[in-house]
């Protein structure tokens, strides 16, 4: 289990502002958790030192980028061993349609998130998935609408 940073409330506040809008000027989130200036910054450096604070990115609407249809890829594979396991991840980190992907416990070994434009797109990105792995099993489901999307990580129970 990897090793938590501790936070005080001032660090978890901070948290919260760049969660919620990384691009405000140093001066305007001092402001929202009551800081002044540079001990805020001394606490952002601190806990992107510590990688609590992993990168600052902007977030993109994939419905204006032509890639407004979401699909959960379910892969089962009878094979478990390091070599395709190496070879496998190689080959999702290749496609850029993969969002986000995860090994997992249960009925399935493996879940990735895909964007694409429409089915079609999906299809030809399926082809050449199982052209590049060796896989038993795919099921794919299309999300139909999207109830809460986030990326904002829970702060109460970090301690």
């Amino acid at each position: 289990m990897k090793k938590t940073v501790p936070l005080d409330d001032l660090d978890r506040r901070i948290l919260a502002v760049l969660q919620e809008d990384a691009s405000l000027s140093l001066a305007e989130i001092a402001r929202e958790v009551g800081l002044s200036p540079s001990p805020c910054w001394r606490r952002i450096q601190r806990l992107e030192e510590a990688g609590v604070i992993r990168g600052r990115v902007a977030l993109l609407d994939p419905e204006k980028l032509n890639v407004g249809v979401t699909v959960f890829v379910a892969v089962r594979t009878s094979r478990h061993d390091a070599e395709w396991l190496e070879s496998f991840s190689r080959a999702v980190r290749d496609f850029p349609e993969v969002v986000e992907f995860y090994r997992m416990s249960g009925e399935i070994d493996y879940l990735l998130r895909v964007l694409v434009p429409d089915i079609a797109a999906y299809d030809a990105f399926y082809k050449r998935l199982i052209q590049r792995a060796q896989i038993t099993d795919v099921s794919s489901s299309f999300a139909m609408e999207v109830i809460k999307y986030t990326t904002a990580v829970p702060l109460d129970y970090a301690e």
